[in-house]
């Protein structure tokens, strides 16, 4: 979700998602909820971050707490590392109704805190575009 988040944001920046133990599929939740604010991810793979230890980001950063815990070594240069952490709704307990609410408000938060992110980084960094790279676990 932060991915496509990120990317409805600012179109311009180069966003990769990758988690440290990445599901089979994006879950059908996410999806729905992402469709509701108009951002399709249903396309979207899951894919293991140590695919990308050996490149450069502006920015790397974590999302889930198990995420900023486990987290590989990245070899490639990474100018920013940043935890900026959610709930998983993913692991919420409940009927099909609590957990589609977990995961539209995670979904909210996560839309509020890199919304922020873009306005105080991302701005800041002018015509540099920063490439950024989301994990979770």
């Amino acid at each position: 979700m932060a991915e496509g988040i990120l990317k409805s944001l600012d179109p311009m920046l180069n966003v990769y998602s990758a988690g440290t133990s990445p599901a089979a599929g994006v879950h059908p939740l996410a999806i729905k909820v992402m469709n509701e604010i108009g951002v399709d991810i249903s396309s979207k793979q899951p894919k293991s971050v140590e695919k990308f230890l050996d490149k450069s980001f502006d920015y790397v950063i974590t999302v889930c707490d198990n995420a900023k815990e486990t987290c590989p070594v990245f070899i490639g240069k990474v100018l920013h590392r940043l935890h900026i952490g959610f709930d998983d709704p993913s692991e919420v307990i409940g009927n099909n109704d609590e957990k589609l609410a977990a995961f539209r408000r995670t979904r909210e938060e996560i839309r509020e805190k890199f919304t922020e992110f873009c306005h105080t980084e991302v701005n800041k960094a002018g015509s540099k575009r920063p490439t950024s790279e989301i994990r979770n676990s």
